[in-house]
């Protein structure tokens, strides 16, 4: 029975360990998910080893449904690893510059392709990824190129010879040029073996025939070598008979090339004609070793930057010969005085200067590059700067003198453009108008003078703007020549002689805050103020605002001006006349000495026991009060006043 019992639990056992088997995890295939890869290279003639053999974990980490290439490692060193590095000959001299920055993929399909290596394109489309193709595709091209491409004198991957070529120069050439007697005649019996084949002929192509240059030196169409070498007989048959200039002057006479002017371009001086010219021939004219500005640029580097306004001329066909020469010319190697080289394309700029009253100084002067870059500008009209610095080149008092706390935009902004002419105007210091219609330019809605009751300022209706601002900067507020009160009181003398006469003085007046009151240039109110009385005082003294709006008023309250002055005046609190005389104009009836215990209104203080303003007393009286004097009864304190009510 025992027996029977392990007998049953291990045949249960058996079967669960073969059920788990085949419930046991299978490993997915790469191209169950990756489907497209198949489509694409499964038809490819030529496949990578690990795609032939579906081996994808060769190179790649398996990565599961993280969306990422995981490669085992990166650049060169995954190639390497297969593809021995000494085989490829990367411990050369010269390596190719994908190779060198580990990007083989730049040039192989990493996987399969129908070219030969796995190149991602055939022949010379693949170098011309990188390489440009117009220098390849001149009008002769090199046969070599065309039938074998590149790779017939070039390594793809590196070489001990420079721009990677299987061979140096001469021995390269030779093995399709045979150097025999006719290879000898064409080259006039010089040792061309020797030398470099691409001193004269464009490896790969070129306008000329024989793969020579646009331009070829008369002495090399003639076969007269011996004009500039020594004899071919010579020991160094390629020794100059001269130096420098010197052996070119023989034909090219110095003076001639003089006659540009008094400046000499600095390889000129220097002797140094190879600077720019290639002895033998150039594929630029004039035997020039580049085509146009490429030539000028390779010294003058900071020319050759990109800028957001170009110059036409530097765009043109002609380039910097559009203005300079070559060889001497007038200052700064231009061809004409900066004037005439200027006028001869601005005709339009110069006319517009006739009959102007005033033109600016640089322009009568014709140094029109004080203010431009004659090749190019980030600028607008191709400035030299922003338009301030420029100015301050010449005017350098005014930059310190025009920055203040308060500084007119167009001046911040750098735009001194936006009030001066840049060339000639009618108008005193080049303003493009006068008076009110230049500041229209900018404040045309506020400098609009309309017709209504109110007052408008005598210098704003006059537009004299500069009576009362600097145009360019002022450290008060709303660029005043001076503080606010010396600027109004200029003016208003009348009212600078009242004021230093009186005792009391406004506040806003005596702060010199006059547009607290007064606006500057039009009101729809008299004296252009900002709001009628009394919104416009209680728009300060708001502790009286506040109880006017929750207590009984006193009717003058309607008006301020019906008891104090604006400015000035001789009583305290800017009063017209004395408490009790303003009290009087209007309480000097026949009830006020009874209700004053017979006391005259002269010999009363009214402000002692009146609120002027408001009060929640029907009569005015104060808030606080003596209780004697609440209760009426002066007599309390006062000799022979008897109690109110009494007789």
């Amino acid at each position: 029975m025992r027996f029977a019992g392990w007998s049953l639990l291990f045949q249960l056992l058996l079967s669960i360990s073969s059920f788990a088997a085949e419930r046991g995890f299978k490993q997915k295939d790469c191209l169950d998910c990756h489907p497209k890869f198949t489509a694409k290279y499964d038809p490819a003639r030529y496949q990578h080893p690990g795609v032939k053999d579906r081996k994808c974990g060769d190179c790649h980490l398996r990565h599961g449904i993280v969306p990422t290439l995981v490669l085992k490692k990166q650049g060169n060193a995954l190639c390497v690893s297969c593809h021995d590095a000494k085989a490829l000959g990367l411990d050369k001299k010269v390596v190719h510059d994908a190779v060198r920055k580990g990007t083989c993929v730049k040039c192989h399909d990493a996987h399969g392709s129908n070219v030969e290596h796995l190149m991602r394109t055939g022949g010379a489309e693949s170098c011309f990824s990188c390489h440009k193709r117009e220098p390849f595709q001149r009008k002769n091209v090199h046969k070599v190129m065309t039938d074998k491409g590149c790779g017939a004198c070039h390594l793809a991957h590196a070489s001990d010879a420079k721009h990677l070529l299987k061979a140096d120069g001469p021995t390269l050439c030779t093995e399709c040029h045979k150097a025999d007697a006719s290879f000898a005649k064409k080259h006039g019996d010089y040792p061309v073996t020797k030398a470099s084949c691409t001193t004269c002929h464009d490896p790969h192509s070129a306008d000329g025939p024989k793969l020579l240059r646009l331009s070829v030196h008369a002495p090399i169409t003639t076969g007269k070598c011996d004009g500039c070498h020594v004899k071919k007989t010579a020991e160094n048959p390629f020794a100059l008979t001269a130096t420098g200039n010197d052996v070119c002057g023989g034909c090219h006479e110095a003076d001639e090339l003089k006659k540009g002017g008094p400046v000499e371009h600095k390889p000129f001086t220097e002797g140094n004609c190879t600077s720019c010219h290639d002895p033998h021939d150039g594929v630029g004219p004039k035997l020039t070793r580049g085509i146009g500005n490429s030539l000028c640029v390779d010294c003058h580097k900071a020319k050759s930057e990109r800028v957001v306004n170009t110059h036409k001329p530097i765009t043109s066909a002609t380039g910097c010969a559009s203005c300079h020469r070559p060889h001497t010319g007038k200052k700064g190697l231009l061809s004409k005085t900066t004037n005439e080289l200027c006028v001869s394309c601005h005709q339009k700029t110069k006319d517009a200067l006739k009959g102007k009253k005033l033109v600016h100084e640089p322009l009568v002067n014709g140094e029109c590059t004080n203010c431009h870059d004659s090749h190019g500008s980030n600028y607008p009209a191709m400035m030299k700067g922003r338009v301030d610095q420029v100015c301050y080149a010449c005017h350098p008092e005014s930059e310190s003198k025009f920055i203040k706390a308060h500084t007119h935009k167009p001046v911040q902004d750098g735009l001194c453009n936006a009030c001066h002419g840049g060339h000639a105007t009618d108008n005193p210091k080049l303003l493009k108008a006068t008076g009110a219609k230049l500041c229209q330019g900018c404040h045309a809605d506020m400098m609009k003078v309309t017709t209504h009751t109110g007052t408008a300022h005598k210098p704003f209706v006059d537009g004299d703007c500069l009576k009362c601002h600097d145009p360019h900067g002022s450290n008060t507020k709303g660029m005043l020549v001076s503080d606010t009160k010396t600027t109004c009181l200029n003016c208003h003398t009348k009212t600078a002689k009242v004021v230093a006469a009186d005792s009391s003085v406004h506040k806003a007046f005596s702060d010199g805050d006059c547009s607290q009151c007064h606006s500057p240039h039009k009101s729809g109110l008299k004296s252009l103020l900002l709001a009628p009385a009394p919104d416009l005082c209680l728009s300060c003294h708001k502790e009286l605002k506040a109880r006017i709006a929750s207590q009984r008023t006193h009717a003058p309250v309607e008006s301020c001006l019906n008891c104090h002055k604006p400015h000035s005046a001789g009583q305290p609190k800017l009063q017209i006349v004395a408490t009790s005389d303003g009290c009087a104009k209007c309480h000097g009836d026949a009830d006020f000495d009874p209700a004053h215990f017979g006391i005259a209104a002269k010999d009363i203080q009214c402000v002692r026991c009146h609120d002027p303003h408001t009060s929640k007393d029907r009569m005015f009286f104060k808030q606080v009060m003596h209780a004697p004097f609440g209760a009426r009864d002066c007599g309390t304190c006062h000799v022979g006043v008897k109690k109110a009510g009494q007789k």
